[in-house]
């Protein structure tokens, strides 16, 4: 739900299996345990330089007493997006999911094979999303994730992460987190620091996960929203086929504030199409001492190489001195062993 989409590849690749071009080295490659913060260093796969210097000087004046940074622990909200900051994005897991749902609807109603859009995923119909682009997109989402009440979409997503392989990697979707976002993520918790997910993706699909991937309980996920009814009948909250916020871009500073209620004072995101420079310019609005982040994914070796056209994102970051992780520089390591 975040950046422009290439739907005939995600098509392709979760009908036929096959697998992506670009050199990826796997993520078991590297048999160095899962680490989490510690008091030796609390970023053992970030490679010791001077972001990994300014990330731990940042928090170290800012949690000190006394100190003229120091920020009371109830305004330590830190903000990170998920595709692409905190897991891979290259297909998107929100798409793999919806087409996981339009095969498993077909299977139980093969009429729906003949309505779009599961006539165009079902007879990979490259055109119906090119035409339709975003549109056909949320189209798609909003057919595979509501009318259902939230119990069963919950079993829905539960079964799907149980079972999927993340195309061109063939790893389970847990092995595609980035391990030196657990560290950082981790290293913020033990400061004191209240760690939210703010994802274009739709918070319920996030939130099926986010406990256990990251750490992060549902109440701190912030995403994309579907409107909801009350069927009393059932007595059961049923998601309805219309967005209610779109949360992307501009959308994710106003999906902070109906949800968190204060600027983050640290945040992370990623260039690859913008979608987070809001919120980062948000957070450095706050009163207190802020830290920007954005993943810049330059390492065609371990996971992948690409930039924004305009490179609106890295030129913002150096227009306002944001902090970039370059992957390739930055990190030791990619993705945890399991």
């Amino acid at each position: 739900m975040k950046k422009s989409i290439s739907i005939l590849s995600l098509v392709v690749l979760f009908f036929l299996s096959c697998k992506k071009s670009d050199t990826v080295t796997s993520p078991t490659e590297n048999k160095q345990t899962e680490t989490t913060a510690t008091s030796g260093d609390p970023l053992p796969s970030w490679n010791d330089g001077a972001l990994k210097k300014d990330i731990i000087a940042y928090v170290e004046k800012v949690t000190k007493e006394g100190s003229p940074d120091f920020i009371p622990v109830e305004d330590r909200i830190a903000t990170f997006d998920n595709d692409g900051t905190l897991w891979a994005e290259k297909p998107y897991v929100q798409e793999l999911f919806a087409f996981y749902r339009v095969k498993k609807m077909v299977e139980a109603n093969p009429a729906l094979a003949q309505k779009q859009p599961f006539k165009a995923v079902v007879e990979k119909d490259k055109a119906f999303f090119e035409k339709g682009g975003d549109k056909a997109l949320i189209e798609l989402v909003a057919a595979t994730h509501t009318g259902m009440t939230e119990d069963e979409f919950e079993a829905s997503t539960k079964e799907f992460f149980a079972g999927a392989q993340y195309p061109g990697k063939n790893v389970p979707l847990k092995q595609i987190r980035y391990q030196p976002q657990l560290e950082l993520l981790n290293y913020l918790r033990a400061n004191g620091f209240k760690t939210f997910i703010v994802t274009g993706g739709t918070i319920e699909l996030v939130r099926a996960i986010s406990a256990d991937f990251y750490g992060i309980p549902k109440d701190q996920v912030v995403g994309t929203s579907f409107k909801y009814k009350f069927d009393d009948a059932k007595n059961a909250v049923l998601r309805e086929p219309a967005l209610d916020h779109f949360n992307d871009k501009e959308g994710k500073p106003v999906g902070i504030q109906l949800h968190i209620g204060q600027r983050p004072v640290f945040a992370c995101g990623n260039e690859g199409g913008a979608g987070d420079l809001a919120m980062l310019r948000y957070s450095s609005g706050s009163k207190y001492p802020s830290f920007q982040l954005i993943v810049n994914h330059n390492d065609s070796i371990r996971e992948y190489n690409y930039q924004e056209k305009d490179n609106l994102s890295l030129n913002t970051a150096a227009k306002y001195k944001y902090h970039v992780i370059s992957m390739k520089d930055d990190w030791k390591k990619i993705f945890p062993d399991k």
